[in-house]
């Protein structure tokens, strides 16, 4: 793979902007196991290597289990997913490829009933912000830590 430009490097504060992403969802009410199911699947969609191996490691670290992870490109087929984890992970999958349909009404209406305004506002902002990752990363082709 060829070697490319390095937004972090050449762009410092575009990139801790981002960053300041991550920052407010840090504090924010979502849950991290939530978070981490939003990263790794957003990455998958996307195909970005980088962030699948970043994303899963920490997930992993922080309790979830292998069988979850490897089922997770399957998740609508199996019952290892809470019906809320199933709404977050349709809700992660409409906007990352928001130019099918974009956040369908069905799905809006099955978040409400799970989410207040807030935690589905930061579930959004979770999702936009792995995909901002996901861009740079498979853009700039951010080596997996070997």
């Amino acid at each position: 793979m060829e070697t490319r430009i390095q937004v972090g490097e050449t762009e410092p504060k575009a990139y801790q902007a981002v960053f300041g992403l991550e920052g407010y969802l840090a504090q924010s009410e979502l849950k991290k196991s939530h978070y981490k199911l939003i990263k790794v699947r957003a990455s998958q969609i996307n195909g970005c290597a980088f962030c699948i191996d970043m994303h899963t490691k920490e997930a992993l670290k922080l309790g979830e289990t292998q069988e979850r992870l490897f089922l997770l490109n399957a998740w609508q087929d199996i019952d290892v997913f809470s019906e809320e984890e199933k709404v977050i992970l349709q809700m992660t999958e409409e906007v990352t490829k928001i130019h099918e349909k974009g956040l369908t009404p069905e799905t809006y209406q099955k978040a409400m009933k799970f989410f207040d305004p807030h935690y589905f506002s930061q579930i959004i902002m979770a999702i936009a912000t792995i995909n901002v990752w996901n861009r740079i990363a498979i853009s700039t082709h951010m080596p997996v830590p070997k």
